[in-house]
């Protein structure tokens, strides 16, 4: 997902547009993920593997199978107190109103299912509003509250903020950011989901085992939109492609990229394959003057398809993009909206970001089961010693790190939906 709040305001702007920090500079993480390797996964409904069966006491099949209507005995422990510093604002709701529903679902399916070693789980939400200094306040009452954990927000400069305020002493755990800047133990600082630098190696490598050798790229300076480019760069070219170019846009303004698919026209040899961490009307504009100018490079795009809206857009059958999970259709992230729909009577809006906030809730119910403690300090450590938590969009195994070695997924709109086409597994 996107990560600063420059980037949130180009998302708050796009989802609009599409009816749907670090601000300056992107400095090399301290956390950074090895080459990903690949597991073969063509077919649409294969599932990542996983190089030791991971150990957890919780039964997730067994919790997204509940019955609201017909819960086990209520647990009678201590309260296992969560917190969500969510961002309810036009810039982050796109992800953290899901991700709050979600949460808050999860929570009530555990503890229908008897909660987490006999204790019951609250979850207390609060809004920050996308403001640093509220997101400060708010985890200040947070702790007030006696939260074991906090469940963070998508951007870097509000997760600054609620890290300033718990200073090492509380886990929080970003439900949705793939900034690796974040990723940092001796704070207790961990992400949910994969880095920018693992999608963009694992996006490398797929170009490269398709058979596409050349490369155009569009940037801007800076994080996410410069940062991906830049890793996915030095990647490709150093497992034998080549980029021909990068060429340059101004996220959600740029509507014409005639001058620069007229340079691409020029090249010889021809690019392969298009990549880029352009929003998603943006790259159906650009998909669809490269067809007009006769270049039949493939698009291959980052997380922000999916975060702005990518299919619900027309113009970009065939694309490709990296993503946090996969529909498969008996699946468990399926089964968990599936399962909110039917006890609800509503949907979850964003389908990844859901099993990403359940998931965020699994390892630190995890960890509270595994030391039987409530102490922050103590569940924090536990979860940075995960070997493996198996959730909804994959094993989430941290092993003295703060990036869950969760899979990258690499799918192709066929038909309007998602089709996959590849997933990585991405060690530290």
């Amino acid at each position: 997902m996107l990560n600063n709040r420059v980037l949130a305001i180009v998302l708050g702007l796009a989802l609009f547009t599409a009816a749907c920090g670090d601000d300056d500079e992107q400095s090399t993480p301290t956390n950074e993920q090895s080459t990903p390797t690949t597991t073969a996964a063509p077919a649409a409904t294969s599932a990542p593997t996983t190089t030791s069966a991971p150990t957890q006491p919780l039964d997730v099949d067994a919790v997204l199978a509940v019955d609201l209507d017909a819960c086990d005995p209520a647990p009678t422990g201590e309260t296992l107190k969560i917190g969500y510093a969510a961002d309810f604002s036009e810039l982050g709701g796109f992800v953290d109103i899901p991700g709050s529903k979600a949460a808050e679902y999860f929570v009530e399916l555990l503890n229908c299912a008897g909660g987490v070693d006999g204790r019951p789980i609250e979850m207390v939400i609060r809004d920050i509003e996308g403001d640093p200094e509220t997101a400060g306040r708010v985890a200040q009452e947070l702790l007030e509250d006696g939260v074991t954990a906090i469940l963070g927000p998508a951007f870097f400069d509000v997760n600054q903020a609620i890290l300033q305020v718990t200073a090492g002493n509380t886990p929080l755990i970003s439900v949705s950011s793939t900034e690796p800047l974040l990723a940092d133990p001796s704070q207790l600082s961990l992400l949910a989901s994969f880095t920018d630098t693992a999608q963009a190696r694992a996006a490398a490598r797929f170009a490269i085992e398709q058979g596409w050798q050349t490369a155009a790229t569009f940037s801007v300076p800076g994080p996410y939109f410069g940062y991906l480019v830049e890793v996915f760069t030095e990647e490709f070219e150093a497992i034998g492609g080549q980029v021909l170019g990068d060429y340059p846009f101004v996220p959600v303004e740029t509507t014409d990229f005639s001058a620069q698919v007229n340079e691409i026209a020029a090249l010889d040899p021809q690019p392969d394959v298009v990549y880029s961490a352009l929003i998603a009307f943006q790259s159906a504009i650009l998909g669809g003057q490269l067809d007009e100018a006769g270049i039949t490079a493939e698009m291959l795009v980052a997380d922000a398809f999916t975060a702005t809206g990518g299919y619900f857009i027309d113009g970009v059958e065939g694309f490709y993009h990296t993503s946090h999970t996969f529909p498969e259709p008996d699946g468990r992230m399926l089964r968990f909206l599936d399962s909110y729909e039917r006890q609800k009577d509503s949907t979850l809006e964003s389908d990844s970001y859901a099993a990403l906030a359940a998931d965020a809730i699994l390892v630190i119910a995890s960890a509270v089961a595994d030391t039987g403690s409530l102490d922050p300090v103590t569940v924090g450590e536990a979860m940075i010693a995960g070997t493996g938590v198996d959730g909804l969009t994959g094993v989430l195994a941290y092993n003295g790190g703060s990036t869950p070695n969760t899979p990258v997924y690499v799918h192709q709109v066929v038909d309007g939906g998602p089709s996959l086409a590849a997933i990585y597994e991405v060690f530290e």
